[in-house]
């Protein structure tokens, strides 16, 4: 069967994103894109959908008048604007060539940002060379029950989540609408390379999303899983990473299937009432060659899952020292706070878990290359990004003019110890800087595989 949309071309997209040197703020996307739409008004129609929780206008633009309607979504973490450019060069692409258009088949619906509200809290280092330290000090996520992609409703044996964000209300008025066909968000990692989810096996598509970082010259990921309940359907494609499959994952192992749950489903999750196939493309800032190495390494799995275990547990407790001798004087409802007082216990949990998997009789083998990688370098991330958190609602009272001896002596003894965890961090994982716009190349390639793949299936 010839594709309408053949590999090479794709390819030949995903290489054409000009040189990008940074990121653009929340106001520069909304300025690009109104301005394509005035640019093209018998192309790109701009609607509001929504409205973030501080007010600010959520819009989508839609392209094209195919019969199946396609869903792309940036900003649905707001550390993570990647999908950003990619969004603009997708949307502004579309509109440049009417074949394309036709040959695809779509109505097109594509949102630059989600979140524009808590994008803004990453905007300090969206123009950075990309530093790991400076990354973490200007950094924010959300609190888990303050993150879109994770507040859809939610009704699983004794979870129940219906707590629902404004900014996730118009994603759920928007898939109910247009019933996608095909949908991608957009997301990115750290450091490793790149891996996606989809929402179900899709033999066929795996060798283009192979192909796409491959002709870009960015690795696929060959660690493990951000979870071990998550399916590898192929190297770097993973599968569900539904809410139900934690619950009974953590059920397996002895552990309290609700602790730490505080937030609902995703996304795919919601969509997948109307057949809708879902892509999640991860992409990373930084790479490093052990990211890729499947070879078996001299260190047992099980030692790998204990120092992380280890490292999770010293974040935990450390972050929660904190909040508890601050605690007392911190004024502010900050979403900083909101967050940390949420990850902390988070992080302790996941540190019980990391030992008990540990324990388990199917983990005792010598770890590959990559997962002793993995697993080492994600205790280097959680420290830069959650301590540069904690420092950052510190830092908030300070600068509220709420800055008393115990909050001002809590953000100097972790500020000394961040920056022990920085230049650690970069002694033991140093990595290359990716440019942002193969990057880029790589979500769009993903989003048009994808959306070949669902329309010829």
């Amino acid at each position: 069967m010839t594709q309408a949309v053949p590999p090479d071309r794709i390819l030949g997209l995903a290489s054409a994103i000009p040189p990008i040197d940074r990121f653009p703020s929340v106001d520069e996307l909304v300025d690009e894109f109104a301005a394509l739409a005035e640019q093209e008004p018998d192309t790109v129609r701009r609607r509001r959908i929504g409205s973030s929780r501080l007010g600010e206008p959520i819009h989508e633009v839609v392209i094209g008048t195919g019969d199946q309607h396609a869903l792309v979504i940036g900003g649905v973490h707001p550390n993570e604007p990647i999908g950003s450019p990619t969004t603009l060069h997708l949307a502004r692409t579309l509109a440049a060539d009417a074949q394309l258009r036709e040959d695809l088949g779509y109505t097109w619906h594509i949102i630059g940002c989600v979140d524009p509200d808590g994008m803004r809290l990453n905007e300090g280092w969206f123009s950075c060379t990309l530093d790991r330290a400076g990354y973490g000090r200007e950094f924010f996520r959300p609190a888990s029950d303050e993150q879109v992609e994770w507040t859809f409703p939610l009704a699983y044996k004794d979870l129940y989540f219906d707590r629902v964000m404004p900014e996730t209300l118009a994603l759920m008025r928007l898939i109910d609408e247009i019933q996608p066909a095909f949908m991608c968000t957009l997301h990115n990692g750290e450091i490793g390379g790149v891996y996606y989810y989809v929402s179900a096996p899709a033999p066929e598509l795996y060798p283009m999303l192979h192909a796409i970082p491959r002709h870009l010259g960015i690795p696929l990921t060959s660690g493990e899983p951000e979870a071990p309940f998550i399916p590898q359907y192929a190297t770097g494609i993973y599968g569900d990473t539904g809410v139900e499959k934690h619950y009974e994952y953590a059920l397996s192992l002895g552990l309290d299937p609700k602790e730490g749950m505080v937030s609902g489903t995703s996304s795919a999750a919601y969509a997948a009432k109307y057949g809708t196939f879902t892509v999640v493309s991860e992409l990373p800032y930084w790479i490093h060659p052990d990211a890729e190495d499947a070879t078996s390494s001299s260190i047992p799995y099980p030692e790998v899952l204990r120092d992380r275990s280890e490292v999770l547990a010293d974040l935990g407790e450390r972050i929660t020292s904190v909040l508890t001798e601050a605690g007392p004087d911190l004024s502010l409802d900050s979403p900083f706070l909101r967050a940390m007082r949420q990850f902390a216990p988070h992080f302790l949990e996941s540190a019980r878990q990391e030992a008990r998997r540990a324990e388990l009789a199917d983990n005792d083998r010598l770890a590959t290359v990559a997962e002793v990688f993995s697993g080492t370098d994600l205790a280097h991330g959680y420290r830069m990004r959650y301590g540069g958190m904690t420092l950052r609602l510190l830092e908030a009272e300070i600068n509220a003019g709420n800055g008393t001896p115990r909050i001002r002596g809590q953000y100097r003894r972790l500020r000394a110890v961040y920056d022990e965890w920085g230049a650690e961090a970069v002694r033991a994982t140093p990595a290359e800087t990716l440019p942002i716009n193969a990057l880029v190349g790589v979500q769009l390639g993903a989003i048009l595989a994808g959306a070949v793949h669902v329309r010829e299936r």
